[in-house]
């Protein structure tokens, strides 16, 4: 067969693959991506790749990011007014239960559940409670099992409090040096305030309303000798950094990209409680009602593409959420050389013993979680919210 003829032969294969898999694709699409929740610098690579290898399907990605609390207002006032122009969204759960108590998630499963078979059998179990908490209308991306943990500097830190109540002890003998971020935009805020009705004994640590007097009391407390609540994570760790606070709140992903990229210095340690309880937290990819059916069908191809081990590979990324994956199978050796050598340098080896000696929960479902953000921001953060 002469080249040219194997060329068109090539060419005509892929037509077919489209139109078979697609219907009719006139012409590759412009995919509009908003991150809420930083995951782009995770799985921006991944994304590229399907564009790389799918010309024929999209043209170009276009990146914004935008905060988690800012998202739903701009998508219902996008549906409202009938010009969605938003198709593929990356958010942690905090957008995406606020997007789903307000219905502005498309429905995908059961509907395209053809493309998404076995998903019990082909996410980590902690990833996949997650997935089951998004009932249909996203997919998790990536997850880890996050915190509660608690970042410091060792030369100024001798001894980090293990326990909430020496925790505060610290707190009210040293006013302004602990900090943690605003629950509703921060992983590490969030997983701090949802680990301690395990470690406190509260009597539903799923009910924030209802099952949380210990945990309520305790953080009523713990505002006593917080300066103030910074509005996102990255603020809390340059004041860490810059020696205004001595410890934070932190996850595995928070303590590990930020020494990475030389935001914290590479010396500062973690801890844990004693006997604590994992919160687990995932990014999601979630579609908004209102996208066009042509945009619809290689949104949901993109999906499919990044649950697949070699997408899923890219998640160890720079620890940003360490480990990254969410599906079984991924090892760090299948991940990029520059995700190896960063875990190697800035990974910590307790983290192995941690994540294997300690329980795992979920977070709050959608509405306890809406409802923990509001009741916190009102008697908690309203009065020291730093912008």
């Amino acid at each position: 067969m002469s080249f040219m003829r194997w060329k068109s032969s090539l060419l005509a294969a892929g037509a077919l693959l489209v139109s078979t898999s697609f219907g009719a694709m006139a012409e590759p699409v412009v995919i509009s991506v908003i991150d809420v929740a930083g995951d782009l610098q995770v799985s921006q690579p991944a994304l590229e790749k399907f564009q790389a290898e799918h010309p024929e399907l999209v043209s170009k990605f276009i990146f914004t990011q935008a905060t988690a609390p800012e998202l739903a207002g701009k998508l219902k006032a996008q549906q409202e007014a009938g010009r969605v122009d938003i198709d593929f969204v990356l958010t942690g759960n905090d957008a995406l239960a606020a997007g789903m108590e307000q219905g502005l998630w498309l429905q995908i499963l059961p509907k395209y559940a053809d493309k998404f078979p076995n998903l019990k059998e082909l996410y980590i179990p902690g990833a996949y409670l997650m997935q089951e908490m998004a009932r249909g209308e996203a997919f998790v991306i990536d997850w880890y099992p996050s915190g509660p943990l608690l970042e410091y500097a060792p030369d100024r830190v001798k001894e980090l409090p293990d326990t909430p109540e020496a925790l505060l002890a610290y707190c009210k003998a040293n006013p302004g040096k602990f900090m943690y971020a605003r629950p509703a935009n921060s992983g590490p805020g969030r997983t701090f305030v949802m680990g301690l009705p395990y470690l406190l004994g509260d009597k539903d640590p799923k009910d924030p309303i209802n099952g949380w007097d210990k945990t309520w009391s305790y953080l009523k407390e713990l505002d006593t000798c917080i300066e103030y609540y910074t509005a996102g994570t990255t603020a809390s760790m340059k004041e860490l950094a810059n020696g205004t606070r001595d410890i934070i709140a932190t996850t595995t992903g928070w303590d590990i990209n930020p020494r990475y990229l030389g935001i914290v210095p590479e010396e500062y340690k973690v801890g844990a409680f004693k006997n604590f309880t994992w919160v687990g937290d995932a990014n999601y990819m979630a579609i908004p009602k209102g996208i066009s059916e042509e945009k619809l069908k290689v949104v949901l191809e993109l999906m499919a593409f990044l649950l697949k081990p070699a997408q899923q590979a890219y998640m160890y990324d720079h620890g940003y959420m360490y480990p990254g994956p969410a599906i079984k199978g991924i090892t760090l050796d299948m991940a990029p050389k520059e995700s190896q050598e960063t875990i190697e340098k800035f990974g910590r080896p307790e983290y192995a013993a941690l994540i294997a000696n300690n329980p795992t929960e979920a977070p709050l479902d959608a509405k306890p979680l809406v409802a923990m953000f509001d009741k916190w921001d009102r008697e908690i953060g309203a009065a020291k919210m730093k912008k």
